[in-house]
Parts: C-alpha cells; structure tokens; sequence
C-alpha cells in the first residue's frame, strides 16, 4: 500500500524564497505586465498574439508550421525547441505545453479543410519523455470528416522516438458564427 504521507509537501514550496529568487519572481512580475501591454495593441493579428506560434508573443515557444503534400493529403509540421521555461518533469516538456501544442498544430490542420471550426475534444497519449533543448516535430493530418465534423490525428517526435500522439475533434463553423466571434474579441480589446 502507498505511504501517501511521502508525497506529502511534493508540490508545496518548503522554504522561503532566497533573496535572489524574489528579485527574479519581482522582475518575472513586471515581464508580466509589459507582455499583456505588448499583446494589447490594437490592430494586431490574432495569430501574432498566440501563445504557439506568435511572433510578438513573449511567452511562445514558437512553433515554425509549415504544409506538405503526402500521399494526395496536406500534412501540417510544426518545428519548435522548448527551452526551461517549458519543464514539467525534469529535464522534460510539461504535458500540458504539448497539449497545448498539439491544439495549436491540430487547429491549423483542421483549417486545411476550407471549413474551419473549433475544437471540441482533444485526446492525447504519452509514449515517451518529450526532452526540451532539442529539435521536435509536430506533424497532423486530417483523418476524416463528418458533415460539420473534423477528425484529424497528430505525432509528436524526437528524431526517431515518438513522444507523443493525439487525436482532435473540430466543429466547423458557418462564417457569420466566425465573424461574431471576431466582433466580440475586437469590442473587448478596445
């Protein structure tokens, strides 16, 4: 039986910050504050904000996508390095940046169907630690479609080791829905 007491503490701090880990929290603060000022200008593609692949976002790891055709279908690839921000286990990604990740990638390959939506469901399955520092490869491809459904799948790998696989489920939605949904975001950003 597991001693659960062991973990007791595992993911509480316990000591006190050193003063050089505050000043570094402190100035992680401010960094804060002037990437919220930097996505908030007006007049800014949605996609030059986004946490994955934006350019003018601090935050990203971004992701290089880019499309090729094989075997008559559009495969997506998404390149990127993570670097220690992005550590969850040691030495490895979070789950919840791949997941992220594989969203991202999935959205810009379901996109390749003319009929783009938004995600509904996304299942992911771990196969092997996902180093950061070194090169990864996202890859997603569209497996089907359903009337307004749209199934795609994803990989995750470092050079030859699958890290990661992942199956979405997208909604498409009718342009007008889009265009709401745009209206909305730009009212609120000013």
């Amino acid at each position: 039986m597991t001693d659960w007491n062991a973990f007791k503490g595992f993911h509480e701090r316990q000591v006190p910050m050193s003063a050089e880990e505050e000043r570094r929290a402190a100035e992680a603060n401010r960094l804060r504050g002037e990437i919220e000022l930097l996505l908030d200008l007006e007049n800014i593609n949605f996609l030059d904000r986004s946490p994955v692949v934006g350019g003018i976002n601090a935050i990203a790891a971004p992701m290089e996508i880019t499309t090729e055709e094989r075997d008559g279908a559009i495969t997506v690839i998404g390149r990127v390095t993570f670097g220690s921000a992005y550590e969850g286990p040691p030495h490895c990604v979070h789950g919840g940046v791949i997941a992220m990740y594989f969203d991202e990638l999935l959205g810009v390959t379901q996109s390749t169907s003319g009929n783009p939506g938004m995600t509904a469901n996304l299942s992911l399955n771990f196969h092997a630690p996902t180093p950061i520092g070194v090169a990864l490869v996202f890859t997603g491809r569209i497996d089907r479609m359903e009337g307004r459904k749209i199934f795609t799948h994803g990989t995750l790998h470092h050079g030859d080791v699958l890290c990661a696989s992942a199956d979405a489920l997208f909604i498409s939605m009718r342009p007008d829905v889009f265009e709401r949904i745009l209206k909305v975001r730009d009212a609120a950003s000013g």
